[in-house]
């Protein structure tokens, strides 16, 4: 199975508290993994068993950044320079499984093997591969 999410990469952000103690999910990231969810869903994703050992690759595109002037511009294209910026790798691995439990797996304890991948792009989106491990 393999979909794509357009726009941004985006990290999973750390749980917010109020002041009487309670906690809450930061709107940017409840508002990714619904659009991850999306994603998988307009792909005619399925869910696979329960127990069964899961393998996935994030390859997540930067856009790169305007400032970028000529022989940077070409190396960043090209794969020579890749991105050192926030989300920081394992957090945009995080929101992503975080937001396919119950829908592409039961819970991604069944994540055996995973890659999280950063580099530039004409245009930034998440590029997410599953599958079975012994697939």
């Amino acid at each position: 199975m393999i979909f794509t999410v357009y726009g941004k990469p985006q990290g999973k952000a750390r749980p917010r508290f109020t002041r009487t103690g309670n906690t809450y999910t930061p709107d940017n990231t409840r508002e990714y993994e619904d659009a991850v969810r999306m994603a998988y869903i307009a792909a005619e994703g399925r869910t696979i068993p329960a127990g069964t050992p899961v393998c996935i690759d994030i390859m997540a595109w930067y856009a790169i950044p305007k400032s970028a002037r000529g022989a940077l511009r070409e190396r960043m294209a090209s794969g020579q320079v890749v991105p050192t910026v926030k989300p920081d790798w394992d957090n945009v691995g995080k929101i992503v499984c975080d937001a396919l439990n119950g829908l592409a797996w039961h819970d991604d304890a069944q994540v055996t093997q995973a890659t999280v991948s950063k580099v530039y792009g004409i245009s930034p989106m998440v590029r997410v591969e599953i599958r079975e491990a012994n697939a």
